[in-house]
């Protein structure tokens, strides 16, 4: 029986939580004591067969072993591939098994690279994140999340961007996730969370979508006052979004709203496309620009914010929207050291329509 093939050369890092790398660490240990047998070997090989991050594991365990045992992770691999038999490396005496495997166990936790507790993609990027208790995170563009899963709770922080949680379900734990001044309670269900920086041109400070399930939205322990003085429980398709308080009105709090949007709006992103349905052309604008470091800028943003965008377009393609808009709104572009600028065209008789309605 041969170890399970290593990954493909230039695949992502597989994600190494510390329950596999608890559990590389222990197999380690029971195929160096005295029970070792052929069973236990096949199950070693199934268990690495089960993901990448399990072969990971087991490799970076192996390596650990080796520089406290003085072991070649090869013959390691041979041990667990080929029969067992008296003499091997594991016919040492099962004291000193113990006493290397607590030594593993210790050091793996110390001198493994772990991917933290902080995930994140650039621009452009998207990544599938699947944590230790069996639920998914899918992140966009430009996002930054923090997790913390404890035997109480499990817990996310959106610093920034969008994110889709598929949570597993656990009664016993709940899922929060925690969005600007609010929280996202539930315990299996599946939503979607973004947070809008303040340097973006959008009205809303965050969003929550519910998919499937049932979810409760309300302000942190503690906070200060906010839009959500009550908690909201939310149904499937609802939309939450918390707006930006007025500049004009500074001490007002933001105002929260609920919609019911089309899902398959929001969601397209997982499809490369960005979705408008009568948006102002500033924040249709804002939301591209999520996808590339190629930025659009309007010339005039207050009086080109009357104009409305319509319609399906590719997302990370800023100069064919930039040229889209300029053709049925009778702009020009203009290439600037930062991308594109929008500004308006040189026929001022000509008409310029108020909303576009485009596929593109």
């Amino acid at each position: 029986m041969q170890p399970p093939e290593a990954p493909a050369e230039g695949a992502r890092e597989p994600l190494v939580t510390q329950a596999i790398a608890a559990e590389a660490a222990v197999w380690l240990a029971l195929l160096h004591g005295p029970h070792r047998s052929r069973a236990m070997q096949r199950d070693c090989l199934a268990w690495q067969a089960r993901s990448a991050a399990h072969r990971q594991a087991f490799e970076r365990c192996t390596d650990t072993w080796q520089e406290v045992g003085g072991v070649s992770r090869a013959r390691i691999q041979a041990a667990v591939a080929e029969p067992a038999h008296t003499g091997s490396l594991v016919g040492r005496p099962g004291r000193m098994a113990l006493a290397l495997a607590t030594l593993c166990l210790a050091a793996v936790f110390a001198v493994m690279q772990w991917p933290g507790d902080t995930y994140g993609t650039g621009v452009g990027e998207q990544r599938l994140i699947v944590l230790a208790d069996g639920s998914r995170m899918t992140l966009n563009t430009s996002t930054e999340v923090r997790v913390q899963l404890t035997k109480a709770k499990r817990a996310v922080t959106v610093k920034q961007g969008e994110a889709l949680f598929e949570v597993a379900k656990d009664a016993s734990r709940p899922f929060v996730v925690g969005v600007a001044d609010a929280q996202v309670v539930a315990t299996g269900t599946a939503f979607l969370v973004r947070s809008t920086p303040p340097q973006q041109e959008a009205s809303a400070v965050f969003g929550v979508t519910l998919l499937e399930g049932q979810v409760i939205v309300q302000r942190n322990e503690g906070g200060a006052e906010s839009a959500l003085s009550t908690p909201i429980v939310m149904a499937p398709g609802d939309r939450l979004r918390v707006d930006r308080p007025s500049s004009k009105l500074r001490q007002s709090p933001a105002q929260a709203r609920l919609d019911r949007p089309k899902l398959d709006q929001v969601l397209a992103w997982q499809r490369g496309v960005a979705i408008f349905d009568n948006t102002p052309l500033p924040e249709a604008i804002a939301d591209l620009n999520r996808y590339n470091k190629v930025q659009i800028t309007l010339a005039d943003p207050a009086a080109m914010s009357p104009l409305r965008v319509s319609g399906s377009f590719r997302t990370g393609d800023n100069k064919a929207f930039a040229q889209a808009v300029a053709t049925l709104f009778d702009l020009v572009v203009k290439q600037r050291d930062h991308g594109f600028e929008l500004t308006p065209g040189p026929s001022e008789t000509a008409p310029i329509p108020k909303e576009v309605e485009t596929d593109r």
